[in-house]
């Protein structure tokens, strides 16, 4: 049985992109002295094709020109949306918001303060959930400053960056400019009917087959259903598999973000109250929507977003 709580969904997954790529909370202010300066330069940041969309690093060096020992922290503008990862080595980071569809996550620069002159070089990971194609391509528009602090709102310097996909051949030559999708192409099927069985405690019980399939390669955290017109007494009581909590009105798709052409199976599970009385018990209409930074993202082709089915209720399998 799943685990609940009285919150909405909407409240335990606020800052749920934060979870799912693994970064933390800013850490304390900068402490307060003059002489405070930084240099940021970056490297080359080449996405590899792979089994699962392309990956590739980005070297970040800071160097300290101040005259003081501090620690600093980089922002980063993603150059395509929803690819940023984590640092390497591992630091404390959080999101900032949007900036033309794509995430801002500031991080603190990995280790110990830095001393005067001292320089020091870490990279940040992306992923870029799209089909590996026979061309290279190439994303502008990616963005790294750097703050004294956590956060602090004067910049010491700043560099741009673009992301280069490698072509499936190998090649960097002759780049075409990469168009991310701006719509979701998700839709959702089921097997048609949920039979819910009678327990030892007089609820009754049951699972419910269910087919998300997501085209494209649109930005998103997670893919969410809400079942409408449920039966008096009927809830939903989790999913198998299951990754992050349910409710008793809605769930959210397992797995994660999805790869351009993924499609994922998984049964919902149904209960129904004691007392409930055997037979038809109605239908329900599951709804997806797509989820990017706690927004609804539009779907190309709204009509493949709901599934309905019929619910009943047996005494006995």
């Amino acid at each position: 049985m799943t685990t609940r709580t009285g919150r909405r969904l909407a409240t335990v997954l606020l800052g749920s992109a934060t979870a799912l790529l693994g970064f933390a909370a800013p850490a304390a202010a900068a402490p307060a002295g003059g002489g405070l300066d930084a240099d940021v330069s970056v490297g080359r940041l080449v996405l590899d094709p792979t089994e699962r969309g392309y990956r590739g690093d980005l070297p970040i060096t800071v160097t300290n020109l101040g005259r003081v020992d501090t620690y600093f922290s980089v922002t980063i503008v993603e150059p395509v949306a929803g690819s940023i990862g984590n640092l390497s080595p591992d630091s404390p980071c959080g999101f900032q918001g949007l900036q033309d569809n794509r995430r801002v996550v500031n991080c603190l620069v990995p280790g110990p303060n830095l001393k005067p002159g001292e320089r020091r070089t870490f990279s940040v990971a992306f992923q870029a959930l799209t089909t590996p194609r026979d061309v290279a391509m190439t994303a502008t528009g990616g963005q790294v400053s750097v703050n004294v602090g956590d956060g602090s709102p004067e910049v010491a310097d700043g560099e741009s960056f673009v992301a280069r996909f490698r072509s499936t051949s190998g090649s960097l030559r002759n780049p075409v400019p990469y168009v991310q999708d701006s719509q979701a192409r998700a839709s959702i099927t089921t097997a048609g009917a949920a039979t819910l069985v009678r327990q030892e405690d007089g609820s009754y019980q049951g699972r419910l087959p269910v087919t998300v399939r997501w085209s494209g390669d649109a930005a998103h955290d997670f893919l969410y259903v809400d079942a409408t017109s449920l039966p008096a007494g009927v809830a939903i009581w989790g999913t198998d598999p299951q990754d992050l909590p349910s409710f008793f009105t809605n769930f959210v798709v397992p797995g994660g973000r999805f790869m351009a052409g993924e499609e994922r199976s998984f049964d919902v599970l149904l209960r129904a109250e004691p007392g409930t009385t055997a037979g038809d018990l109605g239908s329900v209409t599951f709804e997806l929507s797509t989820r990017w930074d706690s927004i609804a993202v539009a779907d190309a082709d709204p009509a493949d977003n709901a599934a309905t089915f019929n619910v009943t209720a047996a005494d006995a399998s």
